[in-house]
């Protein structure tokens, strides 16, 4: 099969997405498909025209994420030409080309649902859920007002913060919270407030990405995460952060982070956490494959925090593990999400 693998973009999770692209492009060559890693905001920039894409090594360095956030000014002023497009040069071209392109992109025009739209309109077939759902999951508030009747969620509201709201977002909120932007992913600008301090400082960082934002009620728990792949639910996995909370740092530098798969819990919270990922995931309307995240209490409550469409393929990534638990490997893995995408989008889903 002829892939094209979409990865990097403009988005705060740029690293993150290049790392998953390497990577599903390396275990979908090995299983014998002709595949080309291409950045969607790069395009075919820099490329030597001579070099087939579907040809061209891998750089190893992908591999590796930096434990800081990329500058996207840098990234955005080091293209060339005045276009404001998200899209490079020749990228739409490729994808035409190709039987269906890998979604390994993170975050915003990636999970957003834009790009998804795109394809759809130009007939090119794509990993993962559609433009809706995607649109939808990458709300965390919409997703929340959509599933509460369902599921169990913390208390939330939503909030632009200005500059003129600021100091009385951190005097009337209720402590303990976190502080999310509506729409980010790899926990890029996620803050835990226990004191006001703490507080203000998250709501100041909200602004530099755009104000919207959601304070969550902090619960006291386990991290569990579970992905659904096709419709079932995977073993589940727990985070055990060496630090206080599971930020962007730990999440992507090994050894950060103890990661037990399948999770040590009680068989009924296992139940209940797959029962509520699949829930979600059948609610909002997704396909393929997508990850859910958790807080269970020592009570076995368990509390939904949010669902990720294209959830990490990096080297330290769960879903990876939650499917290596059932004999998944990662090669088989790539191209389980590859076939059944093809499939979805034939029924026109």
């Amino acid at each position: 099969m002829k892939i094209v693998v979409l990865a990097g973009g403009l988005s705060p999770e740029r690293n993150v997405s290049l790392s998953s692209g390497a990577m599903v492009c390396e275990a979908l060559r090995n299983r014998g498909h002709q595949v080309a890693l291409v950045d969607l905001f790069f395009g075919t920039e820099g490329m030597n025209g001579a070099v087939d894409p579907y040809d061209a090594p891998i750089p190893q360095a992908l591999k590796t994420i930096s434990p800081q956030a990329p500058d996207l000014e840098q990234v955005r002023k080091s293209r060339k030409g005045n276009s404001q497009s998200m899209i490079g040069a020749g990228v739409l071209e490729l994808c035409a080309g190709a039987d269906v392109v890998y979604l390994a992109l993170h975050g915003a025009c990636g999970e957003d649902g834009r790009i998804q739209a795109t394809l759809d309109l130009l007939g090119i077939p794509y990993t993962g859920s559609g433009y809706l759902g995607s649109a939808i999951a990458m709300d965390k508030d919409l997703t929340k007002q959509l599933v509460k009747q369902e599921v169990l969620t913390p208390k939330w509201q939503t909030v632009t913060v200005t500059e003129d709201n600021l100091h009385q977002l951190a005097e009337e909120t209720e402590l303990p919270v976190v502080v999310k932007p509506i729409a980010s992913g790899s926990s890029i600008g996620v803050y835990m407030a226990h004191t006001r301090e703490e507080l203000l400082h998250g709501l100041k960082e909200s602004i530099k990405l755009g104000g919207k934002t959601v304070l969550e009620q902090y619960i006291q728990g386990r991290e569990i995460q579970v992905a659904v792949l096709n419709g079932c639910a995977l073993p589940s996995i727990e985070i055990i952060p060496q630090a206080e909370f599971y930020d962007y740092a730990n999440k992507y530098q090994p050894g950060a982070a103890k990661e037990v798969c399948p999770a040590e819990i009680p068989p009924e919270w296992e139940k209940k956490v797959g029962e509520a990922a699949q829930k979600v995931f059948a609610l909002l309307g997704l396909s393929v494959y997508a990850r859910a995240d958790f807080i269970v209490t020592d009570a076995g409550e368990a509390y939904f925090l949010e669902i990720n469409t294209l959830p990490g393929m990096t080297p330290t990534s769960l879903v990876p593990q939650e499917a290596q638990a059932v004999g998944i490997s990662y090669g088989e893995l790539c191209e389980q999400i590859v076939d059944a995408s093809v499939q979805v989008r034939r029924r026109g889903e």
